[in-house]
């Protein structure tokens, strides 16, 4: 029976992958800041754990007892809206920490255990934004499309030593808090002067139309854990699959 090791369990994307593995017979590790015990059943073969990805020692001793894993999934992130002129520093280092250093601190703490073993798959979940840029969000895009490119590297790195990365791509969802967690970090968006790309925005969010179901992302990464021929890249939900066309990227695209 096989391990995955999600981060980022507490609700979204990372509640949904660890159920969507459990009722696959997989062994599933979550992993959340503030482990909640209401938020997952309780079968025997999930374990939840305690994790911070910014903090070293909390990712030291979270893999230390999870033990082997076959799969690790980078989930843990958050957003922020504002323009950048006043997007506090504090703000895109907060980002940065979260999103992309905290996905690289996770994986260098679990790669070694894969390179010894010649086996073992690394899902990093960034965004469909990096795909077609939106306004407002240049510090959570820069924050995710650094991972992207810390992955297609990674990628071949790791090749000769058979183990994968792939990247899943999520579109704009209802089922995360991803709305309410940007909410906490947004500033300036009453900025006179962006008035009208902000009115903009928010009225897009708001259209009817495609989006991404937290299943679409689970289901892009259990293709990604199961599948060797994947490709590196996939896009998740039904938006993020129509943004990927448009930007006229193969469903292939950089299959390394």
């Amino acid at each position: 029976m096989k391990t995955i090791l999600i981060t980022g369990c507490s609700s979204g994307f990372g509640l949904e992958i660890a159920r969507y593995f459990l009722d696959r017979d997989w062994k599933a590790v979550a992993t959340m800041r503030r482990p909640r015990e209401d938020v997952l059943p309780r079968p025997e073969h999930l374990r939840v754990l305690a994790l911070d990805v910014t903090d070293s020692e909390s990712i030291r001793q979270a893999v230390e007892a999870a033990g082997p894993i076959d799969v690790l999934v980078n989930n843990a992130g958050f957003g922020a809206a504002s323009p950048v002129e006043a997007t506090p520093m504090a703000t895109v280092r907060e980002l940065f920490e979260t999103n992309t250093f905290g996905t690289m601190a996770v994986t260098q703490a679990v790669l070694p255990q894969f390179r010894q073993r010649k086996a073992g798959v690394v899902v990093n979940v960034t965004s469909s934004v990096t795909l077609k840029s939106l306004p407002l969000l240049a510090s959570y895009t820069a924050s995710k499309a650094a991972v992207n490119a810390f992955t297609e590297s990674m990628a071949l790195e790791l090749k000769p030593f058979s183990v994968r990365a792939c990247l899943v791509l999520p579109g704009r969802s209802p089922e995360t808090r991803f709305g309410d967690n940007a909410r906490s970090h947004t500033q300036g968006l009453d900025h006179e002067a962006y008035a009208d790309l902000v009115k903009s925005l928010f009225a897009r969010f708001a259209e009817p139309g495609p989006i991404t179901h937290a299943k679409d992302v689970a289901e892009a990464v259990w293709r990604a854990a199961t599948d060797p021929l994947s490709p590196m890249r996939i896009p998740a939900g039904a938006d993020a699959e129509a943004w990927a066309a448009e930007a006229h990227w193969p469903a292939n695209a950089l299959n390394l």
